[in-house]
């Protein structure tokens, strides 16, 4: 059984924080030029080296920023694949993102692609990533991807603004053969701060239209930043509450990574920390050994544990299959063991302190018909 106190899931490496596009969530407010302290080629190696610790077939995702900033990609991912890495990554989509790019990579050894997709409308979707034509230049990468044969995993960020265009991104997942659709509920940092989240309410009625588009689609639905979706798919199953342990849930339930436990990310410089939404640093791995640091810094340890969560999240009968976004908690409350305050469920006999609204709920209730946002 995949044991998420000894090994994450996933592991992230922020291999650039450079980027050409300024978009409005961006945690990592970035900006076009690369840091002059990045790790390098040689460190980069080391730490996919120590990755490999981890255990065979380690997870590692090369994001940003945009990593394509980085001229030496092709030779980290070639490195990560001839030492039992499965390598992954996550462009943005602009016009560096070219065929030949693709080819190389893929060559390297890359297993899986991730673009993102937050709209089935050109406009909202460049308008959101602050540059246009990225819509057209990301469905044009997409095809190359899969003609690489390489796996083309799409990620949707929701917020009030994203929200309507869920039905018509699911329908480009699955055109574009995606193995994956990840929808990201946002988490209020960085640049995204400034963007208004769905409320709860009907978070909770989009992650139930999720679990009914992941019954009937041709790819795998994730959700990020959004552990409740897991008790939703639950209560949907029929199993209540008190057939659970709150301290573990049910012995069919596959390993997921949320922050800490079973994700760890390093940020451009080095930093490890358990999200890139949540970016307390443990250690450095220039000077750190990132295993132990996964296995034993306080931070991550207190995050594996659900019986040290607070509020109403440490009340829940299902905090061991959901346990809350620890990084939405961290960016709204300051405590990463604080209630995550985009989840509407309140445990059986509950009646402490309830987190602070992310917006005020439009009434709207569950979804209806073929639209999360009604």
């Amino acid at each position: 059984m995949f044991d998420t106190s000894e090994r994450p899931v996933v592991l992230v490496w922020e291999a650039s924080r450079a980027c050409d596009l300024a978009c409005d969530h961006c945690r990592a407010e970035a900006t076009p030029g690369r840091h002059p302290d990045e790790l390098t080629t040689e460190e980069g190696k080391r730490l996919l080296e120590s990755a490999r610790e981890f255990g065979e077939g380690q997870v590692v995702v090369l994001s940003g920023g945009d990593p394509l900033k980085r001229d030496d990609l092709a030779e980290l991912v070639a490195h990560g694949d001839e030492i039992g890495l499965r390598m992954a990554l996550t462009p943005s989509g602009t016009a560096s993102l070219t065929r030949e790019r693709i080819e190389r990579l893929a060559d390297a050894g890359l297993r899986r692609v991730a673009l993102s997709l937050d709209a089935g409308d050109p406009a909202v979707h460049d308008g959101y990533r602050g540059e246009p034509g990225v819509f057209e230049e990301t469905l044009r990468a997409a095809r190359w991807v899969r003609e690489s044969d390489l796996g083309l995993q799409v990620n949707t960020t929701v917020c009030e603004r994203t929200v309507d265009e869920l039905p018509a991104v699911r329908d480009l997942v699955a055109d574009l053969d995606a193995v994956r659709w990840s929808v990201f509920f946002l988490v209020p940092v960085g640049r995204g701060a400034t963007l208004d989240p769905v409320p709860p309410e009907r978070a909770d009625a989009v992650m139930d239209w999720l679990h009914g588009v992941e019954a009937e689609a041709p790819f795998a639905v994730k959700t990020t930043e959004a552990p409740q979706y897991r008790r939703i798919g639950l209560e949907n199953d029929g199993i209540a509450p008190s057939d659970l342990d709150p301290g573990r849930g049910p012995p069919a339930t596959r390993p997921s990574a949320r922050a800490g436990d079973g994700f760890a990310f390093v940020n451009h410089v080095g930093d490890v920390t358990p999200s890139g939404f949540l970016p307390e640093p443990v250690g450095d791995v220039r000077e750190d050994d990132l295993v132990d640091l996964y296995r034993n810094a306080d931070l991550f340890g207190r995050l594996r544990d659900r019986d040290a969560l607070g509020g109403k999240c440490g009340a829940c009968e299902f905090r061991g299959v959901c346990g809350g976004s620890r990084s939405r908690a961290y960016a709204v409350t300051g405590d990463p063991l604080a209630s995550d305050p985009l989840c509407p469920y309140v445990p059986a006999g509950y009646d402490g302190p309830l987190p602070d609204r992310l917006a005020a709920d439009d009434g709207s209730g569950p979804a209806g018909g073929d639209s999360p946002a009604d």
